[in-house]
């Protein structure tokens, strides 16, 4: 008889992928996301480039400064009303390697076959950059079967659970 996996033992209740994947999680959020790390800040240029519906667009902004991902910064044109545009505060700046992560695995497995759409490229020396992996001692994780998870400090017993 096989032991259950020892995840089971804690709870999921204050999980931080989950509470990530509520902000992150919907269609459209890092496609925004996306757009203001390519430059592309305001409300109309956004809906233009994405063909996201207008009212999902202002709803995905809307979450993005609500978590303080995003800051609106008003802007007005000769003659016309006030807007605002939108800019990556230090927490969305921090989104950085998720994209990049997201990217690299879209390239490699999602890519047209002339090759990736985008890369991102090392500001200094032009190098392509891509996401990895790497432990607190600096040791770089090139296989996934490496990573462990494993319960953090603020892992809840479940005490429901058989424990074997």
């Amino acid at each position: 008889m096989s032991q259950p996996p020892a995840a089971l033992a804690y709870r999921v209740d204050n999980c931080t992928i989950g509470r990530t994947m509520a902000i992150l999680g919907e269609r459209w959020t890092l496609v925004v996301a996306r757009e203001v790390f390519n430059g592309v800040r305001r409300f109309d240029d956004m809906r233009v480039r994405t063909a996201i519906p207008r009212q999902v667009l202002t709803d995905r902004l809307r979450l993005l400064v609500e978590h303080d991902i995003l800051r609106r910064v008003p802007y007005q044109e000769p003659g016309q009303r006030q807007r605002f545009e939108y800019r990556l505060t230090a927490k969305g700046l921090d989104l950085y390697p998720v994209l990049v992560a997201i990217a690299d695995w879209g390239n490699r497995y999602l890519a047209d076959p002339e090759g990736p759409p985008i890369e991102f490229g090392h500001r200094d020396c032009g190098a392509v950059v891509h996401a990895r992996m790497e432990c607190d001692h600096g040791h770089t994780l090139d296989d996934p079967r490496d990573v462990l998870p494993r319960p953090g400090p603020g892992a809840r017993r479940n005490l429901d659970a058989a424990t074997g």
